[in-house]
């Protein structure tokens, strides 16, 4: 049995509730699928930040990156800033020094959970960069000023094509699955020079994977469909801002952030963290939707067993996701779907079907 390290970040707010939960699930697939995990925990929270100016480092980065992947949950307080006035989030800093240059955020709406749109059908991938894009230029120099600021927005050819490339894989891999096997480039290049060469790239890497239907929109007209026909979409690919908005809107689609789970990858390695924020204002409430982090860990699961070719994880990752569209399809559900559940009793029935799902003869699961 091969075995995993793994680096935890529980962050501020609900993210050490969330990420409370998906341990329970992880640990609980351990003894039910037959792999095996270690920990280590970490505290970058911006709470430390306020209590004593210490925040993630270049050590602190190397030193994380010598495990096999990192379980973040969530990090933030609104009235915790940096000198510039930004708010604290190690994962900028992790995106920046892993090269994580790919953000995968699925978005699947599941039977028992209401939609804000009439479709029935919401089942893609949105694919962010994270790299470049409009967080280019973070680390330029600022001259603080009350009359002007400005961002700047930078594509390169090099890392445009390696995102190309996944979402490429990614479409052919979902379309053995049942989807439509098609990516779709959100951009703007019609009114920003960033995004013609965006636009370039993308149609030449559509051209070495033929096999694969690929088309595009600009991003306005692209969000509008998102919402009228999101039955049209399966992978869709685009720069850092448009794609932070647009998992977004299709988290709206399935049922909140709270559904939504994310990766942030490079070929070595990954992030994984639910899409929502740290929501202070209910943490140490109990009601924090933990299936988000459950999910992004069962992502993990599956990432590192693609990795290295181990199908305990790859089979583990199967039955948790399976156990999440149990309970989402017959309860309990948590309060952000309009149900009454704690997240600890969420929590417990997904654990509860990751154990019976885990029980059942591989012919009835296949």
């Amino acid at each position: 049995m091969a075995h995993y390290e793994i680096s935890v970040i529980p962050g501020d707010g609900i993210g050490p509730e969330v990420v409370q939960a998906a341990r329970a699930v992880l640990d609980q697939g351990m003894e039910s699928f037959g792999y095996s995990l270690g920990y280590t925990d970490y505290d970058f929270s911006a709470d430390l930040y306020r209590r004593t100016g210490r925040k993630i480092t270049e050590e602190d980065m190397d030193e994380i990156g010598k495990t096999d992947a990192v379980l973040f949950g969530a990090m933030g307080l609104p009235d915790v800033r940096d000198p510039e006035g930004l708010e604290l989030g190690a994962q900028v800093e992790m995106r920046a020094h892993y090269k994580l240059f790919a953000s995968l955020r699925p978005a699947r709406l599941f039977a028992g959970v209401n939609s804000a749109v009439k479709a029935k059908n919401v089942d893609m991938l949105v694919i962010r960069e994270t790299s470049e894009g409009m967080f280019a230029g973070l680390h330029d120099e600022h001259a603080p000023s009350n009359n002007e600021a400005t961002d700047r927005m930078t594509i390169t050819r090099a890392t445009s094509e390696k995102l190309f490339d996944v979402a490429f894989e990614q479409a052919r891999a979902r379309k053995k699955r049942g989807t439509p096997g098609r990516v779709t480039l959100l951009h703007k290049s019609n009114a920003l020079r960033s995004n013609v060469l965006l636009e370039k790239v993308f149609d030449e890497v559509a051209a070495r994977h033929s096999d694969i239907e690929s088309n595009k929109f600009y991003i306005d007209a692209g969000a509008m469909y998102m919402v009228t026909d999101p039955g049209r979409f399966d992978v869709i690919v685009s720069e850092n801002i448009f794609g932070d908005i647009t998992s977004e809107i299709a988290a709206g689609l399935i049922g909140g952030l709270g559904l939504a789970p994310s990766a942030d990858v490079s070929a070595q390695h990954g992030v994984f963290q639910p899409s929502h924020g740290s929501a202070p204002d209910i943490a140490g409430a109990g009601v924090a939707n933990p299936i988000a982090m459950i999910l992004s860990a069962a992502m993990m699961l599956d990432w590192l067993g693609q990795k290295n070719g181990d199908g305990q994880l790859i089979a583990a990752a199967r039955g948790i996701n399976a156990a999440v569209e149990q309970v989402l399809a017959s309860g309990p559900q948590p309060t952000d779907l309009g149900g009454t559940a704690s997240a600890q009793e969420v929590t417990e029935a997904v654990l509860d079907a990751v154990r019976s799902i885990a029980h059942v003869p591989a012919a009835v699961k296949a």
